[in-house]
């Protein structure tokens, strides 16, 4: 086995995926793994996309997101092209990342402020021992 190809078991094994995951990734054209009959050989450009896919995708990109910027690759720029779009769309995801933290906070402090009055009103309620 040449260290430049990988079979899929070796793919889902290093990434931590399942050959479904890589077999939808390649029916995206995310990934271009090379055919030998019913086998497919990953290369290291392979290996890279899916890296860089697994990590779009932790970040929220859309899989249409990560597959223009994959194709910005080859444009012959130094990835100066590749890199001016993927900061551009990380920024917008940062921002609505932010917003759905502040959403997400304001509502753990309601639902908090409503479990100490839930809390208050259960106690209120209890029958007084008389002692």
């Amino acid at each position: 086995m040449s260290e430049t190809l990988m079979t899929i078991r070796e793919m889902c094994d290093a990434f931590g995926v399942t050959p479904r995951t890589l077999r939808f990734y390649e029916a995206k054209e995310l990934l271009f793994p090379q055919r030998e009959g019913q086998k497919r050989w990953f290369t290291r450009r392979d290996r890279a996309r899916l890296k860089l896919i697994l990590r779009g995708k932790r970040f929220g990109f859309s899989l249409e997101d990560i597959r223009q910027l994959l194709d910005l690759y080859d444009l012959g720029d130094g990835q100066l092209t590749q890199l001016a779009r993927t900061y551009e769309i990380g920024r917008e995801r940062l921002a609505a990342m932010v917003a759905e933290r502040d959403d997400l906070n304001t509502a753990i402090a309601d639902l908090e402020e409503q479990l100490r009055w839930g809390e208050k009103m259960m106690a209120q309620a209890q029958p007084r021992k008389a002692g």
